[in-house]
């Protein structure tokens, strides 16, 4: 039976919400001196927190729903700015350059963005349900950030890999892997308080604790 959450849509809402913005901040590199990386990575590691938290509170199944509707708004999005890119601009309208830098998005990165969005969520909910068990819900800390190290390295070489190789130098595509993945890491560390507030406020409001201890955790299931 089907129980009716009452924060599961507003936890989903964000998590979609940050994908979304992230891979459009992600067309522009920026240099914090200590770190290179794409603009998305700034806000792109709370998907990871927002997936920690649908997994831990609510299940690998509730979970994986949200990861593949993710995956279709963020396929959605790519193809709609694709197909506005290329009609015909209206007369007086100057900026179909600025429109194709920043929003005309190659398949390529399309490809590369979401391929290492679902193969890295699905790791780190995959890691986290199964670390639950291991650890019988104890030591959160341990799986939230286990399952983040996992999934943004998977995450990080994918995406810099299949986007970017062959286009910017070898020299700047290590740069952007390791400065990804120490920054996206470093904000699970930093965020782990309020992962637990958040974690133990939705346990109790929801009354639900899931254990995947029966769950097929194929990302094509449907149970």
């Amino acid at each position: 039976m089907q129980k009716n959450y009452k924060y599961l849509s507003i936890i989903s809402v964000f998590f979609v919400s940050v994908l979304l913005i992230s891979n459009v901040a992600s067309t522009k590199i920026v240099d914090l001196k200590w770190f290179t990386f794409d603009g998305g990575t700034l806000l792109f590691p709370l998907s990871y927190i927002f997936g920690d938290i649908l997994t831990e509170v609510y299940g690998y199944r509730q979970s994986r729903k949200v990861i593949w509707l993710g995956f279709f708004m963020a396929l959605l999005m790519s193809l709609i700015f694709i197909i506005v890119g290329s009609l015909p601009s209206a007369p007086g309208w100057n900026n179909q350059n600025a429109y194709d830098l920043i929003l005309g998005l190659t398949p390529r990165i399309v490809i590369a963005s979401l391929f290492a969005y679902s193969a890295g969520e699905f790791s780190n909910s995959y890691i986290l349900a199964k670390m639950k068990i291991w650890t019988k819900g104890k030591m959160l800390w341990s799986r939230t950030i286990g399952s983040t190290l996992v999934g943004e390295l998977i995450d990080s070489i994918l995406f810099i890999l299949i986007a970017f190789w062959g286009i910017l130098p070898s020299s700047l595509i290590i740069t952007l892997i390791i400065s990804n993945y120490l920054f996206k890491t470093g904000i699970e560390i930093l965020f782990t308080p309020i992962t637990y507030k958040v974690v133990s406020f939705l346990k109790k409001k929801e009354n639900e604790d899931y254990y995947d201890t029966n769950t097929n955790f194929s990302p094509f299931s449907r149970e």
